[in-house]
C-alpha cells in the first residue's frame, strides 16, 4: 500500500460500513479514543486523543483516489493528523494519517449521549477483525463513558447502523455495563 492511507478506529473497522480500499488490520501508538461531546450534533461522535501509553488496533485503508481532500469534506467535524511514524501494518509503508475531532467543536455539556446504534457498529466491527480480544480492547481503549447510553436500536439514529446477532448484542451489553460500572 503505496498510496496514502488512513487509519479507522471506530465504525471503521466495521468492513460493512464503508468501500475503502485495501482494509487491512493495523495498530496506532500514541493515542487513545475517547467520546467527544461536539456543539455539532446532539450526540457523541468518537474521536481520538493523543496518549502516550496507549496503543491502538484498528484498520489502515486507502484514501480513495489519493484525494485527501474529499476525505477531509467527508470528515468534516474532524482535523487530519499525519501518524505515518507511529502505525504499524503488513504492507509497505505508506503516508497515513487519522482524524480527531476538531477542537472548536467541542462542547462541555454533558447532554451528548452515545448512540448504542453506534457502539453495536464498532464492536461488531472489532469482533469481526479481532475476535474477543479486540472487543475488549476497544472498551480498554476508550474513555468518555461517564455520560448517557442512548438505547436506538429499534429506530437506529447512527447513519451506517448494522443488524448484530443476539450474541453480538449481549456482547456489546456486557460490556458496556462494565465500562459504566467503572465510570460511576
Amino acid at each position: 500500500m503505496n498510496e496514502p492511507a488512513f487509519f479507522g478506529y471506530g465504525s471503521l473497522v466495521n468492513l460493512a460500513t464503508h468501500r475503502y480500499g485495501d482494509p487491512r488490520p493495523a495498530v496506532l501508538h500514541g493515542w487513545r479514543r475517547v467520546w467527544q461531546r461536539t456543539a455539532l450534533r446532539k450526540a457523541a461522535y468518537l474521536s481520538v486523543t493523543p496518549c502516550a501509553q496507549t496503543v491502538l488496533r484498528g484498520v489502515v485503508a486507502r484514501v480513495p483516489n489519493a484525494d485527501w481532500a474529499a476525505l477531509d469534506l467527508r470528515e468534516a467535524a474532524y482535523q487530519r493528523h499525519d501518524v505515518s511514524d507511529t502505525i504499524s501494518h503488513e504492507g509497505p509503508a505508506a503516508p497515513t494519517a487519522v482524524y480527531q475531532v476538531r477542537p472548536e467543536h467541542i462542547a462541555k455539556d454533558s447532554d451528548h449521549p452515545i448512540l448504542l446504534s453506534y457502539v453495536d457498529v464498532v464492536v461488531q466491527g472489532y469482533l469481526a477483525m479481532y475476535g474477543h480480544a479486540g472487543v475488549a480492547h476497544f472498551f480498554a481503549t476508550t474513555d468518555g463513558w461517564d455520560t448517557t447510553i442512548f438505547d436506538d436500536r429499534d429506530d437506529p439514529v447512527y447513519p451506517r447502523h448494522q443488524t448484530l446477532s443476539i450474541e453480538e448484542r449481549g456482547l456489546v451489553d456486557q460490556h458496556l455495563a462494565a465500562v459504566m460500572q467503572q465510570a460511576e
